[in-house]
């Protein structure tokens, strides 16, 4: 890929090859007549932007097309073998790795590789070697992987590359651990915007160009999509829905914080009211646990809501109420099209959902709600890894 016009980042005839891609990844195919009248070029030139495309194995002929009359036109589209993408996204004690291919299918998924990932050097780079282990041992050689991203829970910024939640020095950003070791391209991103990228991505068609994704797992994040487009804030650390200052209950937050909506609508604050519950001698499938360990880990939670656990499934509710409050604040100041919801405690669904929407009907503004859907992520776990892989296409390719 030495002399491919990914080394061009100034050139015209790079930036119109890009828009050609774009334009792929959005269509899924297009004829040259297509291209034409979108970029406002001759279709000679456009022609020969195909042909050097092809040539260097980013687009690939489709064949032909039916039309109402007339000669059938060649459409042109991603060539799914041109390379491969890496998105990992790293959770507390393990990671998850997807691999798409240039044309953005995944075609490999690994879930809950174990490991903890710990705010020093060697750790980030043994988590590296072990994802290139995992690559390869999967069929794809290294040499065919063409960028990779690393999604990260709390403050990320992806411009220079740090995590003030796995934070190294300020001499060495996560980013250049991550570039040496893979040898690629690297963008390094917060999990709830890769959440949200991936699940806008894999939407297609059906997606709303103004989005916000919940992300309500151990924490409590939010990625969102403004015309189409990631939005980062100013310094890049948008989206930080957890720490928004609503509640009265006097729980301390992991941020030193009092009041923050993620003190009662995350994984944590559903695992804090169910062991309180249980402490107190509530009637629970979970009781039985909780007096051997004198605790329970946040997947028996998840596993008992499933089951049908009348205490699980009431603190999941209540998580769903505390939640669709800050929605509702959420739809007043962006009115966004759709709202999608993700993260591990999706796994109650309606438990879940239903009194998101309730509370949602009951405070937000009706003028704004009435024209907002909210729905249930479709990616589910894969999400993050899935944006991973997305983001890193979208980046190698110029296109962000």
């Amino acid at each position: 890929m030495t002399n491919t016009f990914l080394n061009d980042s100034s050139g015209k005839s790079a930036a119109v090859k890009r828009e050609i891609l774009r334009l792929c990844i959005a269509h899924n195919n297009y004829s040259i007549a297509d291209f034409s009248r979108a970029l406002g070029i001759s279709v000679p030139t456009i022609t020969k932007f195909i042909s050097e495309l092809i040539d260097e194995s980013f687009l690939k002929d489709e064949g032909k097309v039916g039309t109402s009359g007339g000669r059938r036109p060649s459409v042109y589209g991603l060539n799914p073998d041109a390379g491969y993408f890496v998105g990992v996204d790293v959770a507390r004690h393990h990671f998850h790795i997807a691999i798409s291919d240039f044309k953005g299918k995944v075609i490999s998924y690994i879930q809950d590789i174990e490991f903890v990932l710990e705010a020093n050097e060697n750790s980030f780079r043994t988590m590296c070697r072990m994802v290139i282990d995992q690559v390869t041992a999967s069929g794809i050689p290294w040499i065919k992987v063409l960028g990779v991203g690393v999604s990260l829970s709390g403050r990320v910024n992806p411009e220079k590359g740090y995590s003030l939640t796995y934070f190294v020095s300020d001499d060495l950003p996560l980013g250049n651990i991550f570039r040496k070791e893979f040898n690629v391209p690297v963008t390094i991103e917060n999990d709830s915007r890769a959440m949200a990228y991936g699940e806008y991505m894999h939407l297609g068609k059906k997606a709303d160009p103004d989005m916000i994704f919940i992300n309500v797992s151990w924490g409590l994040g939010m990625g969102i999509i403004m015309d189409g487009r990631l939005y980062y804030g100013k310094s890049g650390y948008s989206g930080e829905l957890g720490h928004f200052p609503v509640l009265n209950n006097d729980v301390i937050c992991r941020c030193g914080k009092v009041g923050c909506l993620e003190t009662g609508a995350s994984g944590s604050a559903l695992h804090r009211m169910i062991v309180e519950k249980l402490g107190k001698g509530q009637a629970s499938s979970m009781a039985e646990a909780y007096g051997r360990k004198g605790d329970v880990e946040l997947d028996e939670i998840l596993r008992a809501v499933e089951e049908g656990d009348v205490l699980a499934i009431d603190a999941i509710g209540k998580i769903g109420d505390t939640l669709g409050r800050g929605i509702s604040g959420v739809l007043n100041v962006f009115n966004p099209g759709l709202v999608v919801i993700g993260g591990r405690l999706i796994v109650g669904k309606d438990y879940l959902l239903l009194p998101i929407k309730t509370a949602v009907n009951r405070l937000s503004l009706p003028r704004v709600s009435s024209d907002t859907t909210i729905v249930l992520s479709q990616l589910g776990r894969r999400a993050a890894s899935v944006g991973d892989c997305l983001l890193s296409r979208a980046r190698v390719l110029g296109l962000m």
